[in-house]
């Protein structure tokens, strides 16, 4: 159908089938009883956007990158395999590529404050002439980086021939004297007269400089972009013109291009004339992903702002506003805690809109503002242990969420190094659980609701609480544990593919 001039997929009537989740890869597995350092904690998980490429950070500060090597691998096969009428069951497989240090830690003499190296977000922008870009953030400052495979030149020493010896320069043998000269102590010669060794041509060592057929990934980077947040960046996206991007900390937004480091342009800004009035911040900001000026930000108090760039330069006032309602009689002192959003996703259709606050997913139908179209329960069973939460912190947890590349899916963490898969395709009951080790479905819960309707047809008022899990507990019997928590992970654009990150160790499915 088509809803504003874009089409939007509809989904299959009938609902999806629950896939069913198989172990792909890890990199960084620790073994038993070894001690995880904190600078290894993955931080910040991205593919970029046909899936070939992931991209890793980490609280050190370092950003790691992985291609895709199964598509290299079946081309050359597949004529073979078609002849043959066998399936081509792959799955994307990655390898290690390269990694380099992205960012280290600073010291803000002014506000005498430390900035840590840790990688906050990472965003790919497009590739050019067989290279990679990527933007990355800790804190306060952004950087450019271009990853690009360089021939590696050899710097050989070779006896020169007399024969072939033209090439280095004209050399006429009955005018060179091999007599002895006399040097002072400086290395000076005492004489004008130059003078080969005594062994003569061969004896000779020129450096010649070969440009071999072996290739090395160099990180170059292109721009820093610093000195424009008071406040931590929290988000960072690229726009779909490829020539900007929008950086969000607390109280404002700033629009970059990304040739021009030394300024930007301040397009939100929250900060209220007396402090004492803040009552709710930016938590996440994202582009739109075709809509140029189009961009939408999360706040702590569980609303999103639609904005247009169109509309005004500085664009405080929102186009349009969405809010959950809260239930009657639910109010508690942690109500607006877990209200926060703590990220927030456009599927690629561009009409809806993925959130995730502590309790639970919602999607959010950007034509309709009178609340959330669907909404998922990640980990009801906590609500009462809410107090113990705030009590270690956990509360203030910040997990991440993703869609599937059409949109029939959602995907977000959990503690107990559990992620939670939903399906949102019309009649799915999809809800399960799943944990990042070697295998996935050892816990596992289907969780039945009434039917849902498809993201092409979302637009009626049908809302939905679905994937309620209340077991508490997990596939030991064990109470859950708050310290493994599974706070990044990223869907693959294309294929059902799903990269997450359990403390260093990056763990990957496909289904």
């Amino acid at each position: 159908m088509i809803n504003g001039g874009s089409e939007t997929a509809v989904a299959p009537v009938g609902g999806s089938q629950p896939l069913d989740w198989k172990f792909s890869q890890v990199f960084g597995e620790r073994t038993a009883g070894e001690e995880i350092q904190e600078v290894d904690i993955i931080s910040a998980i991205e593919f970029n956007r046909n899936g070939d490429h992931l991209a890793t950070g980490d609280r050190g500060g370092r950003v790691v990158l992985f291609e895709r090597t199964d598509t290299q691998d079946h081309v050359g096969h597949r004529r073979d395999l078609e002849k043959m009428d066998y399936p081509i069951n792959r799955h994307p497989e990655f390898r290690y590529k390269t990694e380099f240090q992205s960012h280290e830690p600073e010291f803000d003499y002014l506000k005498s404050l430390e900035i840590e190296e840790k990688i906050n977000k990472i965003r790919w922008c497009q590739s050019s002439n067989g290279a990679l870009f990527l933007l990355s953030t800790n804190d306060k400052t952004i950087k450019l980086w271009k990853v690009q495979e360089k021939k590696v030149k050899k710097v050989c020493n070779m006896n020169v021939d007399s024969t072939k010896a033209m090439g280095n320069g004209p050399i006429v043998g009955s005018s060179i004297s091999t007599s002895s000269k006399q040097y002072i102590a400086n290395g000076g010669c005492t004489s004008n007269d130059f003078s080969f060794p005594t062994g003569g041509f061969p004896s000779l060592h020129l450096p010649v400089v070969v440009t071999s057929h072996e290739t090395n990934l160099m990180a170059r980077c292109r721009r820093i972009c610093t000195h424009a947040h008071d406040y931590h960046i929290n988000s960072i996206s690229n726009n779909s013109d490829g020539e900007t991007f929008i950086s969000a900390d607390d109280l404002r937004i700033n629009l970059w291009n990304l040739e021009i480091s030394s300024q930007s342009f301040n397009i939100v800004d929250v900060k209220p004339a007396n402090m004492e009035d803040l009552t709710e911040v930016i938590t996440s900001a994202e582009f739109h992903p075709t809509h140029c000026n189009m961009l939408a930000y999360s706040s702590s108090k569980g609303s999103i702002r639609l904005i247009d760039m169109r509309q005004s330069a500085l664009c405080d006032t929102h186009s349009k506003l969405f809010e959950g309602q809260e239930a009657p009689g639910s109010r508690s002192f942690f109500t607006e805690i877990i209200a926060s959003i703590s990220d927030i996703k456009f599927a690629k259709d561009g009409r809806h809109i993925l959130t995730r606050d502590y309790m639970t997913l919602k999607l959010w139908d950007i034509n309709m503002d009178s609340g959330p179209v669907a909404t998922f329960q990640v980990h009801e069973y906590l609500r009462p242990k809410l107090c113990d939460l705030y009590e270690n912190d956990s509360i203030f947890d910040k997990f991440e969420c993703c869609l599937s590349g059409n949109g029939l899916r959602v995907a977000t963490g959990s503690y107990s190094n559990l992620f939670r898969v939903f399906g949102c395709s019309e009649g799915s009951t999809e809800a399960t659980t799943l944990e990042a080790s070697k295998n996935p479905m050892r816990r596992q819960g289907q969780a039945t609701s009434r039917p849902s309707r498809s993201l092409g047809n979302l637009s009626g008022v049908v809302r939905r609480v679905k994937g309620a899990d209340n077991s508490g507990v997990d596939a030991n019997g064990n109470a859950f544990d708050f310290t493994s928590k599974l706070l990044h992970l990223a869907w693959h654009p294309t294929e059902n593919s799903i990269a997450c990150a359990a403390s260093n160790s990056l763990y990957m499915y496909y289904a």
